[in-house]
């Protein structure tokens, strides 16, 4: 079959909740994928993250086929080999004395609140149905109705209230709205310490310090959202570390399984998850053997390939060639390690052309919030990938 082919069935009988760019992809290695006809392209998006570890990486293909053919899923109502050993490296590795594992990113977010609340209610004793979790403007946490309860994105909003209270929203980066919106009840501030969704937005510095200091001074919990930003993406093992901060709670996701398999997880540090008792919370699939064997061949992969130095290396050399580009369509280049935003001026007619433009040329990005092209490649990338891309990255917005 032809790629318009395949497009037209998706279009006739698929949920239209999607924009993708029309590109058909059959296979993919690395940092490579072919559509059907059989075009290369440079990958440039990761699947938003979720593949830093390079398309098929063959250490995590064989993790998943050893596993399949073992056992798949036992549900958390029996125990398996390889949960607690992704437990224990991933605790290691983080410096956090509990995970909680679960699948999508949007369950380890709303994993993170149930807990946030509960220790709110048997820790720091707020009086029941009063606990307020606080969230920044821009945020994206999800698509749970919970989650775009506070989102400030109408399109994410409209059309699917009422939406659960407690959440309570302030500007991204401006510590002393923080300070200002905490109460006696308030138990959680959740944030993106780089908003990926809304444009790749770096906080200034120093606000992640004083965010999580403020926190500390009014027994407030400050939960790290690293589901995009985290394991090796910003240059770090989690994009906080810039600043030095120890987050409270931390979520992570995408990357964790390296594309292969939805895993995410919470950590934290006992009395927080330790609020939890059976019956709860949790998931049939969460934790499933077959999740932990691929997860933990992920977390190996990236510590074994350097990859969260890769992302800082390669990155601030991408970054940096991408501002010496002569445009007048660019407004502002940011990002860390390989997590960067080119925003465009207004006038320039949204970014979606651009990323078009460049999908003819064989290299797949994707437009966020109109005026921002995001880039994002697998961290296996290497520099002369790099150059080709920028010759191209460079041709479409000095000539378009």
């Amino acid at each position: 079959m032809k790629s318009q082919e395949y497009i037209a069935i998706e279009e006739q009988y698929g949920a239209h909740n999607y924009h993708p760019l029309d590109v058909v992809i059959e296979r993919a290695e690395g940092i490579w994928v072919w559509d059907v006809e059989g075009k290369k392209y440079l990958d440039f998006l990761s699947a938003y993250s979720a593949v830093n570890q390079g398309h098929c990486h063959p250490r995590l293909v064989r993790a998943l086929a050893e596993q399949a053919g073992r056992v798949t899923l036992t549900s958390r109502a029996f125990r398996n080999t390889q949960l607690p050993l992704l437990e224990k490296e991933l605790c290691d590795l983080t410096g956090y004395p509990m995970m909680l594992p679960m699948n999508s990113g949007t369950e380890a977010v709303e994993t993170a609140l149930k807990a946030a609340r509960k220790w709110g209610y048997t820790v720091k004793r707020v009086d029941h149905g009063k606990a307020e979790i606080i969230a920044c403007a821009g945020n994206f946490h999800g698509r749970s109705i919970a989650v775009v309860g506070m989102s400030t994105q109408p399109q994410y909003r409209d059309g699917f209230g009422p939406y659960p209270a407690g959440f309570r929203v302030i500007p991204y980066g401006d510590a002393g709205a923080l300070a200002a919106a905490i109460t006696p009840n308030t138990v959680a501030f959740l944030v993106e310490p780089i908003q990926g969704e809304s444009g790749v937005n770096i906080p200034p510095d120093g606000y992640l310090t004083r965010a999580a200091d403020i926190c500390k001074q009014e027994n407030v919990l400050f939960i790290a959202d690293e589901i995009q930003s985290g394991l090796g993406r910003a240059g770090k093992l989690f994009a906080h570390h810039w600043e030095g901060v120890r987050a409270d709670v931390v979520i992570v996701g995408k990357a964790l399984a390296g594309g292969m398999y939805p895993v995410s997880a919470v950590l934290s540090d006992r009395e927080v998850l330790g609020v939890f008792k059976p019956g709860d919370h949790g998931s049939t699939f969460g934790g499933n053997p077959l999740a932990c064997a691929v997860a933990r061949e992920a977390v190996r992969v990236l510590v074994d390939e350097n990859l969260f130095e890769r992302s800082l290396e390669l990155g601030e050399y991408f970054k940096g060639r991408l501002q010496r580009i002569e445009s007048d369509h660019i407004k502002e280049v940011r990002g860390r390690g390989l997590f960067i935003g080119v925003e465009l001026k207004p006038e320039a007619g949204g970014a979606r052309r651009f990323c078009e433009a460049l999908r003819d040329r064989g290299l797949l990005c994707k437009e966020t919030h109109e005026h921002v092209i995001r880039f994002a490649p697998p961290l296996v990338v290497k520099q002369e990938e790099l150059d080709w891309a920028l010759e191209h990255i460079e041709q479409v917005l000095t000539t378009l």
